[in-house]
């Protein structure tokens, strides 16, 4: 998953292919079969040339339309709609990225494939300046350095130029209405896990604690705001019961395969406020896709 870190261009050309011209075949000896040729091996694709740069590479001209944190941007093909994605959005675009100097330093259209990431888990620049596109809109953006890779070795230095064109995106779930605490027809176990059935699952079998198991889930606080999500990224996720927190070891034994479930795990069954990690109770919604 791209995290716009600095994809080093390779050499172009291609490595010719020579050696001595080819002697008149001998007759094959008695005893010796007539070796049979062998077969010619493909030529290695061409690598892709490098785009040039806007002629405004250097610094944003004047129409450019700047932000409070330093970020310009001009729009070069306006998109439709009025909607934007947001920070937790998972966006999917084609883009090329340049230094001051002219010189590209990635770019998903030179590669002929878009690339899709959370917006909030790449550099401030793009999580700002990509919530003001729309979909199908196409944008110079300048990013200065600190809001790109802050001189971190082996990043591309200094102020980042690039074109994006937005091509859609996915925005996150909406924290559940009962997000703050659970509601009166939850189920609540002894250890004071809360959990509500939302979709009926199919089948009788339920994972152990060392069950292996694939879902789907999102994860918010208390005050609805959303901390992870594997809806998100767009792909799901695997693990072992026993390698998670309390409240997932014993929530997820609770199910069946199909099941949707949304659960209110207390602090001491999360991650009791570990420093780094989401704090207060939890809830989450999961679906249990496979018991491995």
């Amino acid at each position: 998953m791209l995290k716009l870190a600095h994809l080093p261009l390779l050499a172009l050309g291609l490595v010719a292919c020579g050696g001595e011209a080819e002697k008149p075949a001998e007759a094959p000896k008695p005893a010796e079969a007539a070796k049979p040729p062998e077969a010619a091996k493909p030529a290695a694709p061409p690598e892709p040339a490098a785009i040039p740069a806007p002629a405004d590479v250097a610094a944003p001209p004047a129409d450019a339309i700047k932000t409070p944190s330093g970020l310009a941007y001009k729009v070069l093909t306006p998109g439709t709609g009025d909607a934007h994605p947001v920070a937790e959005s998972t966006v999917k675009v084609h883009y090329t990225g340049w230094t001051t100097d002219g010189k590209m330093f990635d770019s998903s259209v030179a590669r002929g494939q878009p690339t899709s990431f959370p917006l909030n888990r790449v550099i401030p620049g793009w999580t700002e300046g990509l919530q003001l596109l729309k979909k199908g809109e196409k944008a110079l953006i300048w990013i200065p350095e600190e809001l790109a890779y802050k001189g971190r070795p082996g990043s591309p230095a200094g102020m980042l130029v690039f074109e994006v064109e937005l091509l859609e995106w996915t925005d996150p779930p909406k924290a559940p209405e009962d997000v703050a605490a659970p509601p009166k027809d939850a189920k609540k176990t002894a250890s004071g896990l809360a959990y509500k059935v939302l979709k009926p699952g199919t089948g009788t079998a339920k994972p152990t604690a060392t069950s292996r198991v694939e879902v789907h889930y999102s994860g918010w606080t208390t005050d609805g705001k959303m901390f992870d999500s594997s809806v998100t990224r767009g792909r799901t996720a695997s693990f072992a019961l026993n390698g998670v927190i309390k409240g997932w070891t014993e929530g997820l034994q609770l199910m069946v395969e199909g099941e949707q479930t949304r659960f209110w795990i207390p602090v001491e069954l999360a991650y009791n406020n570990q420093p780094g990690k989401p704090a207060g109770m939890l809830v989450f919604d999961v679906e249990l896709i496979k018991i491995k």
